[in-house]
């Protein structure tokens, strides 16, 4: 999971939610993808250890280096400071939307 990755891939798990999931099992579905990627994403970001097999194996130097980077841009994560952590937080806060934009758009 990474900054660049995350929002199309939100967007296209809620598309196949909305239209290869009953509609009485959509919110449990979305809301439980939205908990793995939100823990997992944020978990990156903060390094945490169990996160390092994924880290790993998308070639990144540390959790944050991948979240920050996704092996495309060339950031220093060590030295992301208040307004890159900021700016990381409200690309975390629009994860809900993107997986509702694909809701939305899989209704149709």
């Amino acid at each position: 999971m990474s900054f660049l990755i995350d929002p199309p891939w939100l967007y296209a798990n809620g598309r196949v939610i909305a239209h290869a999931v009953p509609p009485e099992r959509q919110r449990p579905l979305a809301l439980a993808t939205i908990a793995i990627f939100v823990v997992t994403s944020i978990s990156l970001y903060l390094d945490k250890g169990w996160t390092k097999p994924i880290w790993r194996l998308c070639r990144a130097r540390s959790g944050r280096d991948w979240m920050l980077n996704s092996g495309v841009f060339k950031m220093d994560p060590d030295r992301a400071g208040t307004p890159t952590h900021a700016v990381s937080a409200a690309i975390f806060a629009t994860y809900p939307f993107w997986l509702w934009l694909g809701l939305r758009h899989g209704q149709d």
